[in-house]
Order: C-alpha cells, then sequence, then structure tokens
C-alpha cells in the first residue's frame, strides 16, 4: 500500500465516531489559540494608551517674561489632553503620589510651581532648566514605565522646541540690533577715520610748527643771554648815570644858590660881554677871511724886502772902499728884515697848512658867535633860565634814578625770562619730539582707523539681520534643528502585524506537536506490514502535513478577515506556511519517532530554544551570546525572517534562502525518520518493555 493511502487511512479514524472529530477540530483550531489569540492580545497596545490612567499634577504658578504672561504648564497640560496619549487625571501632587504607589495611576506627570519662571529664565541673565518630573512604578506594569519614557521624551521635546523658539528668537533680534548697531559704528569709524586723517595733518604741521619754534625759542634764548648781559650794562650805566645826575644836581643846586644872586643882579654885564663876544667873533671871522688873503702877499713882500737890504747891505757893508757908519743900522735893518720874511713865509706856510683848521674854527667861532648873541639876548632873563635848568637838572636827576631803578628791575626780569626762555627752549624740544611721536601715533591710528572702518563694515555684512518671515524661519530650524526625516521602507501598521512572523510558526510548531499526540509518528500497519522506511516515515508525515495545511488556511483566515492582519504577499505567505508546516512536521515527527515518549518532551525545549533564538522580539543581537550560536542552526530562524518579508515586504532573497533551507530541514527530518522506522522494524526488550510511557 503507496504512503498516500496509508496517509488518509490514518485520517479517516477521526471520522468514526464524535471523539475523533472533535479532536481533528481541535487540531485545526489550536493553532488559532496561540496565532490569532496572541496576536489579537498584542495587536495594536498603542492605539489604546489613552485608556491607561495618568495622574498629572500642575502646580505651576506662571511667571512673566519681556512683559508677556509665561503659562508653560497650563499650555503642556492642555496639550496633553488634547493628545489623549494617555488617560489624563488632573490631581494634587499629594494624591499622585498615593496613586502611583498604590497601583490607582500607572504614573504620574508632575510640573513643579517654578516650572515657568526656570522656562523664562531662558531669555534672562541666569538661565536655568525647567524639569519635568515623571514618577513610575515598575511594581504596576514594567512595560507602561517603558512606554512612558519614550511618551514624555517627545513631551519635553516639545516643550524645549517651544521654549528655545521664544529665546532664539531674541537672539535673532540681538542679531539685527547688533547688525544695525556696527552698521552705525562703521559709519561713525569712516567719520573718525576722516577725522584721524586731519588730525595726523595738524599733528604734523604742529611737529613742524614746533620745529620752528624751537629754533626761534633757541634763539630767543641766546637772545635774553645777550640781552641779559646787555640789561647788567644798562643797569651799571644807568646806575653810574643817576649817581652823576645826583651829583650835578648836587653841585647845581649848591652853585646854583651861589650863581643865582650874581646872574640877578650882573644880568645886565653879562649880556654885554656876551654881546662884545658875538661882535669879536664876527670881527675875527671876517679878520680871518683877510688874513688868509694877504697872508701869501706879505709873506712875498717881506722877501722881497729882505732881499732888497741883503743886497743894500752887501753893496755897502761886505766888501766897501770906505768903511760905512750905516752898516751897523743896515745890519740890524737887514736881519729885521730877513726875520719878517721868514715870519710872513711861515705865517704864508701856516695858513695854507691850516686852511681845514681856519674852517673848523671860522664854524666854531660862527657856534660862538651864534651862542653869544643868544646869550646876549637871553642875559636879562639868566636867572629865569637858572630856575628852570636847575628844575630841569634835578628832573633829570629823578628821571635818571627812575630809570636806574627800572633797569635794575628790567636786568633781574630779563634775567628771570633769560632762566624761563631756557625752560622754554627745553619744552619746546621736548614738545617737538611729543610732536614727532604723535605724528607717527596719528599715522598708525589713520591706518588703523582705516582697518577699523574696514572691519566693522566688513563685521556689518557677515551680521545677519534677520527680518521677521526670515527670523520665524530660522527659529523653527534651531529650535528643531535636526529632525528625524524617517523613511519606512515596508512600514507595519501596527503592533501585531510586526510580531505576527513570531507568533506563527509559534502557533503551526504547536499544532504539529499536538498532531503528533493523536496521530503516530510511524504507522503501525505499515511497520506491522514491513514496509519499506521510506513509506513508513511518509504515512507518519503526510496526515499532519495535511492537518497543518488545514490549520494555516484556518489560522491566516481568522488573521486576515477577523483580526485585520494585511500582508504584502498573501499568497506567498500561505504557500510559505505550507512548506513551514511540512518542516515543522518532519522534524516533530522524528523527534516522537526517534525518541518516543521523551521525544514530545524535547519537541517543546526545541521550542523553547527555537522562540529564545529565533530574534522574534528582540534583534537576536540583544541576546546573550548562547543564543546568537542557535541562531542559523535552528528554522524558525529563517522563518520568521523571511514572514517579515512576505507581511510587510521588501527583498524576496531571505524567503528564497529559508525555503532552501526548511526543504534540506525537511528532507533531513524525513530520511532520520526513515532511519527510525528500520530501526523499529527490529524488536528489542526496549520496545516491548519501554522505560517510560505517555
Amino acid at each position: 500500500m503507496r504512503s498516500p493511502k496509508l496517509a488518509a487511512l490514518e485520517l479517516r479514524r477521526f471520522g468514526r465516531g464524535k471523539l475523533p472529530r472533535a479532536a481533528l477540530v481541535a487540531l485545526l483550531v489550536l493553532p488559532l489559540l496561540y496565532g490569532a489569540l496572541y496576536l489579537w492580545s498584542f495587536w495594536d497596545p498603542y492605539g489604546r494608551l489613552d485608556r491607561i490612567p495618568v495622574a498629572l499634577v500642575n502646580d505651576d504658578k506662571g511667571a512673566t517674561a519681556d512683559g508677556k504672561k509665561v503659562t508653560a504648564g497650563d499650555d503642556i497640560t492642555e496639550k496633553l489632553r488634547d493628545s489623549k496619549t494617555f488617560d489624563w487625571r488632573e490631581v494634587s501632587a499629594a494624591e499622585a503620589r498615593r496613586g502611583v504607589e498604590d497601583g490607582t495611576y500607572y504614573l504620574s506627570l508632575t510640573m513643579p510651581d517654578d516650572f515657568s519662571e526656570r522656562i523664562a529664565s531662558s531669555s534672562g541673565k541666569s538661565p536655568e532648566t525647567g524639569a519635568l518630573q515623571v514618577r513610575t512604578n515598575d511594581a504596576n506594569n514594567y512595560i507602561v514605565g517603558q512606554i512612558s519614557r519614550t511618551v514624555f521624551s517627545e513631551v519635553r521635546q516639545a516643550a524645549s522646541t517651544k521654549t528655545s523658539r521664544s529665546f532664539l528668537d531674541k537672539i535673532f533680534v540681538s542679531f539685527s540690533d547688533i547688525h544695525g548697531e556696527t552698521v552705525k559704528a562703521a559709519k561713525g569709524a569712516d567719520k573718525l577715520k576722516g577725522g584721524i586723517g586731519k588730525a595726523e595733518k595738524g599733528s604734523k604741521d604742529l611737529a613742524d610748527g614746533l620745529k620752528d619754534a624751537k629754533d626761534g625759542s633757541g634763539k630767543l634764548s641766546t637772545g635774553l643771554k645777550k640781552l641779559n648781559k646787555g640789561a647788567g650794562d644798562v643797569a651799571d650805566g644807568t646806575k653810574r648815570v643817576a649817581e652823576g645826575t645826583q651829583r650835578l644836581a648836587d653841585k647845581v643846586n649848591t652853585n646854583a644858590g651861589k650863581v643865582g644872586p650874581f646872574l640877578k643882579g650882573n644880568e645886565k654885564t653879562i649880556g654885554d660881554t656876551a654881546q662884545l663876544v658875538a661882535d669879536s667873533s664876527g670881527a675875527i671871522r671876517k679878520h680871518l677871511d683877510t688874513l688868509a688873503e694877504r697872508a701869501p702877499a706879505a709873506a712875498k713882500g717881506a722877501r722881497t724886502a729882505s732881499d732888497t737890504l741883503n743886497g743894500v747891505y752887501a753893496r755897502r757893508c761886505d766888501d766897501p772902499v770906505l768903511p760905512d757908519a750905516a752898516c751897523a743900522d743896515l745890519k740890524k735893518a737887514r736881519d729885521a728884515a730877513a726875520d719878517v720874511a721868514t715870519v710872513a713865509d711861515d705865517l704864508d706856510t701856516l695858513i695854507a697848512d691850516q686852511n681845514g683848521d681856519l674852517t673848523k674854527l671860522d664854524k666854531h667861532l660862527a657856534t660862538l658867535q651864534k651862542q653869544s648873541q643868544a646869550l646876549a639876548d637871553r642875559a636879562p632873563h639868566l636867572s629865569e633860565d637858572l630856575d628852570d635848568a636847575v628844575k630841569k637838572i634835578n628832573k633829570l636827576n629823578d628821571g635818571a634814578a627812575e630809570v636806574a631803578a627800572g633797569a635794575k628791575k628790567l636786568h633781574k626780569g630779563i634775567g628771570t625770562a633769560r632762566t624761563g626762555a631756557t625752560d622754554l627752549d627745553k619744552g619746546v624740544g621736548d614738545l617737538k619730539t611729543g610732536a614727532d611721536d604723535l605724528n607717527g601715533g596719528m599715522y598708525k591710528l589713520v591706518g588703523g582707523s582705516g582697518k577699523l572702518a574696514g572691519g566693522l563694515h566688513d563685521g556689518a555684512e557677515q551680521i545677519p539681520d534677520y527680518g521677521k518671515q526670515d527670523r520665524d524661519r530660522r527659529t523653527d530650524v534651531m529650535a528643531d534643528p535636526v529632525r528625524l526625516a524617517s523613511q519606512d521602507l515596508h512600514k507595519a501598521p501596527n503592533y501585531g502585524t510586526g510580531f505576527a512572523p513570531y507568533f506563527i510558526p509559534l502557533s503551526l510548531w504547536v499544532g504539529a506537536m499536538v498532531a503528533y499526540m493523536l496521530i503516530a509518528p510511524m504507522n503501525r500497519r505499515a511497520l506491522a506490514a514491513g514496509a519499506s522506511a521510506w513509506r513508513i516515515a511518509l504515512a507518519g508525515w503526510l496526515p499532519v502535513v495535511a492537518i497543518g495545511v488545514l490549520q494555516t488556511v484556518a489560522l491566516m483566515s481568522v488573521l486576515h478577515w477577523a483580526v485585520g492582519l494585511e500582508m504584502a504577499r498573501a499568497a506567498g505567505t500561505v504557500g510559505f506556511l505550507f512548506l513551514v508546516t511540512a518542516c515543522f512536521a518532519a522534524i516533530v515527527q522524528w523527534l516522537n519517532a526517534r525518541f518516543g515518549a521523551a521525544g514530545r518532551i524535547l519537541v517543546l525545549a526545541l521550542l523553547m530554544l527555537q522562540l529564545t533564538s529565533a530574534g522574534g522580539t528582540y534583534p537576536v543581537q540583544t541576546s546573550p551570546g548562547f543564543f546568537n550560536a542557535l541562531h542559523p542552526f535552528l528554522p524558525m530562524s529563517y522563518v520568521v525572517e523571511a514572514l517579515r518579508r512576505l507581511i510587510t515586504g521588501g527583498g524576496l532573497e531571505p524567503v528564497w534562502h529559508a525555503c532552501v533551507v526548511l526543504t534540506a530541514f525537511t528532507a533531513g527530518a524525513l530520511a532520520l525518520t526513515a532511519v527510525a522506522a528500520r530501526r523499529r522494524q527490529v524488536w528489542t526488550l526496549d520496545r516491548l518493555h519501554p522505560e517510560l510511557s505517555l
């Protein structure tokens, strides 16, 4: 009898009574209990979070920032109520604490009384962090605590983003203010540059002027030195003049007392005498002219007379024939004539040689004549003139004394001026040095002011000036600079869909495990008839595969139409699950066929190992190393990975890989079952008296 017929006979056994039929129905429904019920309970827990009671405590008192009221606690409370993330119940802090402790509330969220004040401080001088206080109790439910951490992280991020917007908006406004002020500063720097340029030119002119002033102060110092010496001489001279005028005044005053009465009594005599002197001077001047004209003729006549007398004396007396009694008189006359001639010649020579002196004498005589005439004219008033002269001399004496005193002060003042001029010269020299340094510094300052102006202009260009629209856009970006631009290529719509690849193979394994509790892993009739090992293996495998196919159809129908499982590749998923059912049936068959009653325990143990190493919940990499080592050697690992691609979508390479692995497991398990069947055809004491029977 062939294996399919043997399998049909095995299944037909379940139709002979009510209980076998009920058992068959139980076999078909059992995977639903694991698959459909589990997935249904886990289908969308995040969609029902609004049923979880959570205490909400809003103790925030609000604050004021920049003249605006800040009510961060009320804002967050309103948004939380609108979000319906949890069943928010607004209570007091004490009630929230008691509720979390006794399980009335799974957790609590508290906004402290200074929450708004701390948030508002972000735009002040001493910013502080606002803290949302979360209290959980894992004794109530650990998963809720994990969910709350995710939810509250989003709440915190939203609150932080809103706070950051106001803070950043103020910063961007400050940027605009800084930009405007920098532009003003740049314009001011331009004006400063121009002013410093003029100042630099002025400092150069000052340096040049101080150079001239230094030369002038040097000359002034030298001049004052000489002037001081001259002033000293003047002081000495005026002192001597004052002393002289004093003596003169003393004498004049003394003699005036004597001369005054004389002049008063002899004014006529003095006038006549002066007139006589004037007339005599005029006569002398007249005779001087006559003398100068007649002196040459007189000298010539005197020489002629002398020559004549010499001739007469020679003729009569030098060689006389007879002595002449007149010779003695002639000799005297001759000598006298010679003397007269000599005197006349000398006079003529004198007049000729002293012609200039005679001219001077004539001028002096003219002056004498003029003054004598003036004296003769003033003689009647000599006593009055004497009194005037005395007064003038006394006045002169007083003036000389004042001049001497002034000259002394002048000398002292010039001495002080000389010292001052020396200090001035030194100071002007220092000023000149300082002016040169100032000019050099101003030159550098001109360059520096140019760089300052250029830098401020460049800075003004680099400092942003944001308008309101641009500021709002940038504030949004800066408040939340990193957005999670997630792109889920094959998104599972809910929690149940994500766990379906894990619970479906679990239910099919349990279905195969229970099926082999009711169906013998090896057909007894085939064993008794001595059929081939392969036929025996297939005869025990095919009925369970048929039941598994029905289990798969029932399970997937309920999951799809009742629970709501949407599959990207529905036909591929069902066809792949037929292969999974065949593979699981072959493995469970072999364990039961090879190990008998102990095999059922091994089936359960193998299920546990597969569930912990398949990576159905958390990635297998997060499991301990033992489970990571088992992962690639167990069939459920490949089933879970393939079902994820078939249900949610994605590349089919893991599916084909899983098909190859499952086919290999199926063939291997059937081969091992055939070996076990071959061994079972030989009776032993263990088979006759088994140690354990289930």
